[in-house]
Formats: C-alpha cells, structure tokens, sequence
C-alpha cells in the first residue's frame, strides 16, 4: 500500500489526497491504480455521498504525471511504460463519469497528470497560488488527459492557444477560461474545506455542495488572459490546419503575434501537429472516444524521439535547447502524424 496518496473517509464525503509534497505531489502508477480502485469502491457505497481531491503541501495540487520514470521505462520497454498512461486514461474517464460529486481542490500547481484529476470533475476549486498549464508540446508529448476534449471546448480558441503554447494561467485566468468552476482565496480555503466536510449531503448533494462554495467564493480580480482574448479568437479561430493558423501568426503584425511565434519555435513540431489535429477531431468525439484517440497518440509517441529528446532538454540536462526530429513543421508530413492516430489492433484502450 503507497503512501504517496492517501484516502479518508470524513462525513458524507471520501477525501483523496495526493502525498508527494516534495515531488509536487506528480503521479505515478501506483498512486494512479489505487486512487481507481478506490473511486470505484465509493461509487459503490452509499455512505459516501461526494469525493474531495486535493494536494499535499502548499505548493501544488498535482503538477503532472511522474516524467523522469516514464521517460526511464520507455526508454526501456515503451509497450511497458505505455500502461501507466492506459490507467491514467481508464482513471480520467471514470472521473469524467462519476455518479456523485467529484471536486478538486487546485490552489497551487496544476499541469498535466494533474488536470486530468481535477478538471473533469464537477467542481474545480481555484485559489491565490492556483497555475494551471498543459506545457507538453515542450517536451515532445500533446495535451492527454482528456485534453483533446475540454480544451476545444473552451471559448474563444483558448483551448488550442493554451494546447500549443503551454501558456500559464493563473486563478482568473482559469476562472475567465471555464478550466476553475470557483475562486475561493487561499486564506479561506482551510475553512471552506472544514465547512464541505461538515456539510450533510442530502439526496441533492451537487446541490449543497454547490452551496457551501458560493458561501466561500470571491472575485479572484482581473484575468490577464482577457487582455488578450481578442487576439487569440482572431488568431486561434477557424483554421482547418497548422499551416493556416501559423500563417496567421506570421502575418499578423502585434505584439502578441511576435510573441507566440517565438514560443512556438521552442516546441516539438510533430507534438505541434499532433496536438493541432488531436484538439480537431477531439471537438466532435465524446470522452471515451477521445481518451482512446489519446492513447493510440501516446502510444506511438513512446515509440519515437522527440519525448526522450525534450524530457533530456527540459528536465535531465536542463540545458533548454532540444533537438527535434525532424527540426521543422515543414518538415512533418500529414502521413507521418495520420501513423499517430491509427488504430492499435489488440492493444487499444479500453473503457471502463
């Protein structure tokens, strides 16, 4: 049994917590396998009538998926390591539809790993130190985790300019954006934790824990990204491929234009591509459907080189300057990034 998540059971409600304060509370399979099996038993028990997410420590909810053992595994054995993102996907789907209230409690960091435990719940719960970024193009992956269906939901092309750029947002900007359902400051969120806890859920339990967060929230002040929203709509909107939406960029001549451009040279461009086309088909496909496209990407993707390749530049050799393969957008064909999104036979995902 792992200590690096804990569960209780407090009141009507089952409590999770994520317990790896000095690792930033980042997921591994472990901790992925026993937070399912443990869902699935309070989906089953009628005493427990909610379940409460949260993180370890003051400085992250969850910042992702454990990286540096993916990256060891696959390296090793990439059909191997692809199963922890198999229960990873098989554990977002069930959050996704989970039959009582499910809220995560995101003040602190939140990336990867991390937003497929919080934002397909009912509640997200965002505080004074709430980040929230999908960083993956960065490192040769795409924004999983049930990202090519929240985020092409998003209004305004938010999702896609947060999917390709890895943009940060903070707890307005999350609210702004829909990724937050409620700001409650950090100063409160002791308080509001005592308060859900002590609250006796009724057969309307959505409903009172609805209310117990309206008695708690306030106005995390002004979303930065709203200064920005037109030129992201204007940019971000509508375009049938990268190539159109790069081509808006390169024409456009603001400041913010320029600058995005300049992010997206950092990035993977087959990630680049893999996540402009996920984030398109992944806007008419239900949950389950996506998570399976998901892994068939993922899949694949540890079979190749740009992972092992931004892994080592971002965060082994920290020396910031990948070398991807191949080197420019130019250079990824639509056959190469179609081979991503091919069914896998005998191994595709499975759900529930």
């Amino acid at each position: 049994m792992t200590t690096d998540i804990l569960f209780d059971r407090v009141g009507d409600w089952g409590v999770v917590t994520l317990n790896r304060e000095k690792a930033l509370n980042a997921l591994t399979w472990d901790m992925v396998k026993a937070m399912r099996a443990q869902l699935i038993e309070w989906a089953a028990m009628n005493a427990v009538k909610a379940v409460m997410v949260k993180g370890s420590g003051e400085r992250a909810f969850c910042a992702g998926g454990d990286i540096r053992w993916l990256h060891d595994e696959a390296k090793k054995d990439p059909a191997y390591a692809s199963e922890f993102f198999r229960e990873e996907y098989r554990n977002n789907a069930l959050i996704y539809h989970y039959p009582k209230p499910y809220l995560a409690l995101i003040d602190g960091i939140v990336m990867g790993g991390g937003v497929g435990v919080s934002v397909h719940g009912d509640f997200r719960v965002a505080g004074d130190a709430t980040l929230f970024a999908m960083p993956e193009t960065g490192i040769g992956l795409f924004p999983d985790v049930g990202g090519g269906h929240f985020m092409p939901r998003l209004h305004d092309g938010l999702g896609l300019y947060y999917a390709l750029t890895g943009a940060r947002a903070k707890a307005a900007d999350c609210m702004a954006s829909g990724i937050a359902t409620h700001y409650v400051p950090t100063e409160k969120q002791a308080g509001l934790e005592r308060a859900l806890l002590e609250t006796p859920l009724s057969s309307r339990a959505h409903a009172d824990v609805e209310a117990a967060l309206d008695a708690f929230s306030g106005d995390p002040g002004h979303a930065g990204v709203n200064d920005l929203r037109s030129h992201i709509e204007r940019l971000f909107v509508g375009h049938e491929t990268l190539d159109e939406l790069m081509t808006a960029l390169a024409e456009d001549d603001t400041e913010f234009a320029a600058g995005t451009m300049k992010t997206l040279s950092r990035m993977s461009p087959t990630s680049m591509r893999i996540t402009f086309e996920q984030l398109k088909r992944g806007h008419s496909l239900d949950f389950d459907d996506t998570m399976k496209m998901e892994f068939r990407i993922v899949r694949r993707i540890m079979d190749g080189h740009d992972f092992f390749e931004g892994v080592r530049a971002q965060i082994l050799d920290k020396d910031r300057e990948p070398k991807w393969n191949p080197p420019r957008l130019a250079d990824v064909n639509d056959a190469d990034i179609a081979h991503y999104f091919e069914h896998l036979g005998g191994t595709e995902l499975e759900l529930p």
